[in-house]
């Protein structure tokens, strides 16, 4: 492997990948486009069923890459690195356009089913949605590249993204340390079937807080969040931490101490908060909380990076009067031409397209908030990782200010709240499309992929994944029905509730200001706002198990009697958390599947209790202890 793949003192610009520029090997070919277009469709159904099932997908980009060298490296006996990470770009876009779409469109749906005089969205205008708004979050995180992963290298850490640069490396050197990764993946994927395939152990647990009113605290005990928190380390799992700690042992029992005797139903929600646990206070108070400080840590992190921005723009306009033949292979951008060219179409088809009732106000508010939240995205996945990456705070933030301008300009009722959710809609898939560029452009970068290149591939696996996804939306409304037990879609319901709460004139703005003041309280005192606010927005349960496998990182140079000893054992750790991931992602879509073909079943009860399964996940941290300390050295 690599070294200076974990040596943050290597500047982007001295940074020489696996691959290095002056070579070239097969990238961008039609075996790769094949491969990679039938992993987006498949990952993007799957994760399409799992986001509307439970509002959360999995983080295709490692799976892919595990997927694509069984198939390019095992059958068909291909042996380039770069084909391998094309394969798992053009992979990923279907999951993360999935999540974009599933978070906002089924609102249509549910709207259609509520009121008589609202059709149901038609294929088409799913494909639009999804094809501009992905179409968006690639371009327009095209200028962004040099800057956010080349200047800021060692800075950004982009986990996935450097996590399946791990795994197509070590799966290129073989030796151990491939080992370690597929070990890792084989504990992770069975780990995930015994919990959430064979339903033998829950994989969530919590306990009540005794003598504090609806205090409490749990994890998601799975094993891509103990991996992902040994990649990001202790000091961002601690900052999400602290956001969550505040939510749930702050916030909610607060809330529960001053509603317990009101008589008054407080919106948003629908019923007495003395009726409510200390979910129904988070779904109803403190993601409005969370979504506030999103929203602020957005426009910080926007203030922030216009220099950048500027920077990045002029470097790219430069590059007019540069011979091509003077640029690196491994730096080469599609032209600012052509981004400029995509980003023009897509704001016009917005405006004119009747399957996109937004107009010329609408195509406005898409350019502004696409182009910003674009900008947090891809700099927020840098930070903690596509699986925390707050998409759904960024489109709560957009819907705010979108049906509120709406409204002022006199467009209301519904069809003022259809304009909103699509507005959203676009904003929502563009920020979640930028993320999984951001990561793939990360791994490209150090493995060696030209970037043009994987650029094209990103566009391809937006257009594949646009023409199926409304075949999936309408397949799974029809056979099951948003709203429903078994398709809720939590996400797209919190969002239409927004909507509504604005046209309606009920929304709770105090709440939103009180995760703003929060978020800027942790600025001011100089910690990073960005995981704080996260962790605000997210539920305890994901930042418990990170915080995990961050103290594990954290505590290797305390057993390490060398700087050499240290680096070795955390990237021992990082192949083995980056299986761990790669393990959950790949039989997390398997079971989603299953359930969706009716093989596995879809009920929730489990064979034995929380005992186990805490037992299950502190045998799997045992695991990742001994692959950190049980290193070879150049193995």
């Amino acid at each position: 492997m690599n070294k200076k793949l974990n040596k943050e003192e290597v500047s982007g610009e001295n940074y020489i990948p696996y691959i290095p520029a002056n070579k070239e090997i097969k990238e961008l070919s039609i075996v790769s486009i094949l491969i990679g277009t039938f992993i987006a469709i498949i990952f993007g159904g799957a994760n399409a069923y799992l986001g509307l099932k439970v509002g959360l997908t999995i983080s295709a980009s490692i799976p892919a890459a595990v997927i694509s060298m069984g198939i390019l490296r095992g059958i068909l006996k291909r042996k380039s690195i770069l084909e391998n990470n094309m394969v798992q770009t053009i992979g990923s876009a279907g999951e993360s356009l999935a999540a974009g779409v599933i978070f906002t469109v089924p609102a249509l749906f549910l709207w259609a089913k509520e009121l008589k005089n609202v059709a149901q969205p038609s294929m088409l205008t799913v494909f639009f949605m999804s094809l501009i708004g992905g179409t968006l979050g690639v371009a327009m995180m095209i200028p962004l590249r040099k800057f956010l992963i080349v200047k800021e290298h060692g800075k950004l850490t982009y986990p996935e993204g450097t996590a399946c640069a791990d795994i197509l490396i070590a799966g290129e050197t073989g030796g151990a340390k491939a080992a370690k990764v597929f070990i890792g993946l084989g504990v992770g994927g069975i780990y995930k079937f015994l919990s959430d395939g064979f339903k033998l152990f829950p994989s969530e647990i919590e306990w009540k807080i005794p003598g504090i009113k609806n205090a409490a605290i749990g994890a998601d005990i799975q094993p891509a969040l103990l991996g992902v928190g040994f990649i990001v380390g202790p000091r961002i799992s601690a900052y999400m931490l602290a956001g969550a700690i505040l939510g749930w042992f702050g916030f909610i029992p607060l809330i529960s101490i001053f509603g317990n005797n009101s008589s008054d139903i407080i919106k948003p929600a629908s019923k007495l908060i003395s009726q409510m646990d200390f979910w129904g206070i988070w779904n109803y108070y403190i993601r409005y909380i969370g979504a506030g400080a999103v929203a602020f840590v957005g426009t910080i992190s926007l203030i922030k990076s216009l220099p950048i921005i500027i920077k990045s723009f002029k470097s790219a306009i430069k590059g007019f009067g540069i011979s091509s033949q003077k640029i690196k292979r491994t730096d080469k951008d599609l032209p600012i031409k052509i981004v400029l060219f995509l980003i023009l179409t897509a704001i016009l088809l917005i405006a004119f397209l009747p399957q996109i009732p937004t107009g010329f106000i609408g195509a406005s508010m898409i350019a502004i908030f696409a182009f910003f939240f674009v900008t947090v995205s891809s700099r927020i996945v840098g930070v903690v990782g596509s699986s925390s990456n707050p998409i759904s705070g960024m489109t709560i933030a957009t819907l705010l200010f979108t049906t509120i301008i709406l409204k002022a300009a006199g467009i209301t009722g519904i069809t003022g709240m259809i304009s909103a959710i699509t507005v959203g809609g676009i904003v929502c898939i563009a920020s979640a499309i930028a993320g999984d560029t951001s990561q793939d452009l990360k791994t490209g970068f150090l493995v060696g992929a030209t970037p043009s290149k994987q650029q094209i591939g990103e566009f391809i696996g937006v257009f594949v994944s646009s023409i199926v996804i409304g075949y999936i939306l309408v397949l799974l409304n029809n056979t099951y029905g948003f709203g429903s037990k078994e398709l809720a879609a939590p996400q797209a319901t919190l969002m239409k509730l927004v909507i509504e709460g604005v046209m309606n004139a009920n929304l709770p703005w105090g709440l939103v200001f009180a995760g703003a003041a929060s978020a800027a309280v942790v600025e001011l005192l100089g910690i990073a706002s960005l995981p704080f606010a996260v962790g605000l927005y997210l539920p305890i349960h994901l930042s418990t198990p990170i915080m995990v496998g961050g103290i594990l990182k954290g505590l290797i140079p305390f057993f390490s009697k060398t700087k050499q000893e240290n680096i070795e054992k955390e990237e021992s750790g990082i192949l083995y958390a980056s299986g761990l991931i790669a393990g959950e992602g790949l039989f997390g879509i398997l079971i989603a599947t299953l359930i969706y073909l009716g093989i596995l079943s879809k009920t929730h009860s489990y064979i034995f209790g929380a005992t186990i399964g805490l037992t299950a996940f502190a045998l799997l941290t045992t695991s990742l202890i001994f692959a950190i300390f049980k290193h070879k050295k150049n193995g």
